[in-house]
């Protein structure tokens, strides 16, 4: 929700002098002018000792009304106070219940009062309809860190990590007297990545973000039930059963959907990402590895610039002083910046009200608390997704000159317009993030009385009277489904849910046939599937028609259904050429509910057209759970499609899927298919084979030789026999030598060692050499772990990382390796701290009781102490030209430079603004502080392999790890026993052991050179 200043890098104390003057000599209290105090530059140096005191002056905050003049709008627009203290405090989320009531959110207890149970949901009334709230009460009180609201059967649904409540007013005195703990298990651990934005979704449900501190949600009786797991997924929950369904999304604080059912949603440093892919129709194909379902679409980056008007806030600048000289942990990023950019991005939320132009609707609009701004964007399609825009130049859509402005959230409201929840805090920050010797000159509870709502209006706006939709009948409700403004549309929808009266059917079915506006078609379609009263009759036109949102939605309501529907399945088969993009993605998906006679010929029409869409070939992927064979068939019989670079992608998904189903009604399909690209000496012969895994004498292998009556054998040994010469031929490029290796896991050991021994050499590439170790690690043979060890001393760093991450993916190699050590074969610092604590959580009890017992006998060093060792080559002066090859010998695999390396960790180039012993420290103590975006994370496989990496992908389907040298391993979610993290960054423990003192020296005298 707030910002995470936990990464940020130093600007000069000169700057943050004058803007400490600016921020004085702007703020009045009381209708008196603050006189500024000129600050000096400390006489004393920094340290932990310090007292920062005066370099760190409160700012005092403005009244309401003096609030409303900080700020620069956009032209053509105004700001209005709708509420204010005294009626609220710290508004983080607020709805409207029917009669246009607002319920507001105050989350008192931020950021570290919790357990004080001061926060709490305020009811708000406007009693003399002039647009300003006049009445407040307070509705429910004693919560911990409530976050997000939504109503529901006169009463609200409230995220109160780690509880959702249901809260209801039975006696009509505006006070609940109806609390109930609904569903418990959402996590707490980072106050500001809690459970958070509860929006009315288009197939009537309400859905959530569940944001960076994951969920384990059940209902608090069935303790013994096995918990949803909800971690990197947001989530869906019908209100009327309390059912959850995983749902794809898992940023942080803020999340929106457009008129049209496309979900939006944003992270502090990724101001607005696109939710592709919904979880539910990925799962359908747990053998399909997925890529990130959300995509950070915003064109000038995720972190763009912004442009605040307000002064950065003192202790920010101290802090990013301290942490640029390592006398306080922390992070530091921005090119030297500690604001300007998007660092507290929140609230992301698409307009949909009737009160501006209609030129708005769809306009993205998402708040950054640190730097007091309201950004907007205008999106626009791109392909299946979209990308988005900065409409503003050099300015923002909406900026305060008072640092106390955060806009948290913001809400489509009754009236068409947007509101505003601004906090209004001194200070937002994760309290952890905050040093103690700065923290203690500051008050975290400052401004828990204050807060404020705006509404953001045309200048030509004029109040208008709301509805009390409660006293509207079931018809009335029905025709507010086509109301211009979203939230009368939403509200009558949720309404029409609540009341599940069956009276409502008929002028639902008028509506989805006669609705004046598209939206209106899609909600009436919407609720009649909600009521199980959708016919193919109703859905037939709506497929035809002229809006291609109504087709798009219309396509997605089908599926459902469509098997029992002969009309439904041919006019979705006709709907193949479709002009639309998103059509056509909502077809390949819907598609997969058809019987693969009628689906697959429908794929391959839609193939056609969209094979250069990574998009759309990844949706018909995942409609083909089952007939994988006949797509193979028909993919291959098609000469024009079997000729495309990009077919080779779904050749590969496709038989790996055979490979591992062995369905019986897919391998004479298989085989035709196979005995086909045989005989046209098929590029893709060799990648269909490969992507099977049938191993030379494997079952799968011996089944495709009976059903070739032994061509298969001929065939393998042919591919394999062909590798093998490839991977050998030193005239060969180097990229067909590396696939001709990869090829080489299909044969048996004797082969690959072969070909190993003759290319783990230092004649060979590098890339080739790593290719040939990820080969090896692929074999089962215990004899892999004898012939890498063997190898071992003739590695260089890079390889033997490599050698290392397949020695102990595997218990028989890690006892193996352990072995080696133990019997000083390999050198105990051959085996760096991160790895053998990786094997000393292992599985298997074995390894886990040798690598504890390595541990102790090899205790690691005091970081401290090694870091206080090495101070002495600050004072030395090192040659910049050997310092690169320290840095291609043992940063390469993780870092990127001067066009050289592997860009995982954090850019290097930034180093020299933190000076010699920040870059010190980072090398010899990576664990000190570890942004979680570089967390080790370890994942043990049903089969016994451990893998470990940074986390970079999370689907319904699977997982992908990334390591040194970009090298990734994708884990299906079917494979996986446990996923867990290490709590430690990716970066190894005990770099001195390859960097002594002279490298170092050289080391930095490199990064200090770069520009």
């Amino acid at each position: 929700m707030a910002s995470d200043y936990t990464r940020r890098t130093p600007l000069v104390l000169l700057i943050g002098l004058v803007a400490i003057l600016t921020q004085l000599a702007t703020y009045k209290t009381d209708a008196q002018e603050t006189k500024p105090q000129e600050q000096k530059p400390a006489a004393v140096p920094d340290s932990v000792d310090k007292d920062y005191s005066a370099e760190l002056p409160r700012i005092e905050p403005l009244s309401p009304a003096d609030a409303l003049q900080s700020f620069d709008v956009a032209p053509g627009f105004r700001l209005e106070q709708v509420a204010a203290e005294p009626l609220l405090a710290d508004p983080v989320a607020i709805c409207f219940d029917e009669d246009c009531r607002m319920f507001v959110v105050e989350m008192r207890g931020y950021s570290e009062n919790k357990d004080d149970k001061v926060s709490c949901i305020r009811l708000l009334e406007d009693t003399d309809s002039d647009g300003k709230f006049d009445k407040s009460s307070i509705f429910a009180d004693k919560l911990n860190w409530p976050t997000a609201i939504h109503c529901w059967k006169g009463g609200v649904f409230v995220a109160d990590a780690p509880d959702l409540l249901y809260l209801k007013d039975t006696t009509g005195d505006g006070v609940a007297d109806e609390r109930k703990v609904v569903l418990t298990g959402f996590g707490t651990s980072n106050v500001q990545g809690l459970v958070n934005t509860f929006q009315w979704s288009l197939d009537n449900r309400i859905v959530g973000a569940t944001s960076s501190s994951g969920a384990e949600l059940r209902k608090p009786e069935d303790k013994l039930s096995k918990p949803i797991s909800l971690r990197g997924r947001d989530f869906s929950l019908n209100p009327e059963t309390l059912e959850i369904k995983p749902l794809s999304g898992g940023a942080q604080h803020g999340a929106t959907t457009d008129r049209w059912g496309n979900r939006f949603v944003c992270s502090n440093s990724d101001h607005i990402q696109h939710v592709v892919f919904a979880d539910a129709d990925l799962a359908r194909n747990p053998l399909l590895a997925a890529p990130a379902v959300r995509r950070s679409i915003a064109v000038d980056g995720p972190q763009a610039d912004v442009f605040r008007l307000s002064p950065i806030e003192p202790w920010r600048i101290v802090r990013t002083r301290l942490r640029a000289n390592k006398i306080v942990p922390g992070i530091v990023e921005g090119g030297g910046r500690p604001a300007g950019y998007f660092t507290s991005a929140t609230g992301v939320t698409l307009y949909n009200g009737d009160a501006w132009p209609a030129e708005f609707l769809g306009m993205a609009f998402v708040g950054d608390v640190g730097s007091n701004i309201v950004h907007r964007k205008t999106l626009k399609p791109n392909g299946v997704s979209f990308t988005a825009h900065r409409i503003d130049e050099k300015k923002e859509f909406i900026a305060s000159r008072d640092t106390w402005f955060r806009p948290v959230q913001f809400a489509n409201a009754p009236d068409g317009c947007l509101y505003v929840c601004d906090m209004y805090r001194e200070t937002i920050e994760h309290p952890l993030s905050i040093p103690p010797i700065l923290k203690k000159h500051l008050d975290l509870t400052s401004g828990r009385d204050r807060g404020r709502i705006y509404r953001v209006t045309t200048e030509q706006f004029t109040q208008r009277q709301l509805p009390k939709l409660s006293k509207a009948t079931t018809g009335e409700l029905v025709a507010t489904l086509d109301h211009a403004n979203g939230w009368h549309r939403e509200t009558a929808a949720r309404l029409l849910t609540e009341r599940a009266d069956a009276a409502a059917i008929k002028p639902l079915e008028k509506l989805a046939q006669a609705a004046t506006r598209p939206e209106g078609q899609i909600r009436a379609l919407y609720l009649l599937d909600t009521f199980g009263a959708l016919t193919d009759e109703l859905l037939l036109p709506a497929l035809r028609a002229e809006h291609p949102r109504v087709r798009e939605q219309a396509v997605r309501l089908s599926a459902s259904i469509a098997a029992k529907s002969p009309a439904l399945r041919q006019q979705l088969v006709r709907m193949t050429a479709d002009a639309d993009d998103r059509v056509r993605f909502q077809l390949a998906i819907a598609l997969g509910n058809l019987a693969s006679e009628e689906r697959v010929p429908a794929l391959l029409a839609l193939l056609r057209q969209d094979i250069a869409n990574a998009d759309q070939r990844l949706a018909m992927s995942s409609s083909l759970a089952d007939g994988a064979g006949l797509m193979l068939q028909q993919l291959a019989a098609d000469e024009s499609l079997s000729k495309r670079p990009e077919v080779k992608t779904l050749v590969q998904n496709l038989t790996m899927q055979m490979g591992r189903q062995q369905r019986a009604e897919d391998l004479p399909l298989l085989v035709k298919t196979l005995a086909k690209w045989s005989q046209e000496k098929s590029p893709l012969l060799p990648i269909a084979i490969q992507s099977l895994a049938a191993k030379q004498d494997s079952p799968l292998a011996r089944q495709i030789a009976v059903a070739t009556g032994g061509q298969a054998d001929a065939w393998m040994q042919e591919l394999i026999a062909s590798a093998k010469q490839t991977a050998l031929d030193t005239a060969a490029t180097p990229a067909n030598r590396i696939a001709a290796v990869k090829q080489l896991r299909l044969a048996k050991f004797a082969t690959t060692q072969e070909v190993a021994e003759a290319l783990l050499t230092p004649a060979n590439a590098a890339e080739l050499q790593a290719t040939v170790i990820t080969t090896l690690a692929a074999a089962e043979s215990e004899e892999v772990a004898t012939f890498l060890l063997s190898r071992f001393d003739q590695l260089t760093p890079e390889l033997k990382s490599r050698a290392l991450d397949a020695l102990i993916s595997r218990p028989a190699w890690a006892l193996a390796l352990l072995q080696a050590i133990e019997t000083k074969q390999l050198a105990a610092a051959d085996l760096d701290l991160t790895r053998l604590n990786l094997l000393a959580e292992s599985s298997n009890e074995e390894v886990r009781r040798r690598a504890l017992a390595l541990a102790k006998v090899n205790r690691p060093s005091d970081r401290l102490q090694v870091v206080t060792e090495y101070k002495p080559v600050l004072e030395q002066t090192g040659d910049a030209t050997r310092g690169k090859e320290v840095f291609k010998k043992n940063c390469a695999a993780c870092h990127k430079l001067q066009g050289f390396g592997h860009e995982i960790g954090p850019n290097l180039a930034a180093m020299k603004n933190r000076g010699p012993e920040a870059i010190l420290i980072n090398v010899l103590d990576p664990n000190r502080e570890v942004n979680p975006q570089y967390l080790n994370y370890l994942v043990l496989t049903t089969e016994g392999r451990s893998l470990s990496g940074m986390l970079t992908a999370e689907t319904a389907t699977s997982v992908t790890l990334r390591k040194q040298e970009n090298a990734t391993d994708t884990v299906l979610r079917v494979d996986i026993e446990q996923l867990k993290s290490t709590g430690q960054s990716l970066m190894p423990v005990g770099l001195e052991k390859q960097i002594d003192r002279a490298a170092m020296t050289d080391l930095i005298e490199y990064l200090k050179t770069l520009e």
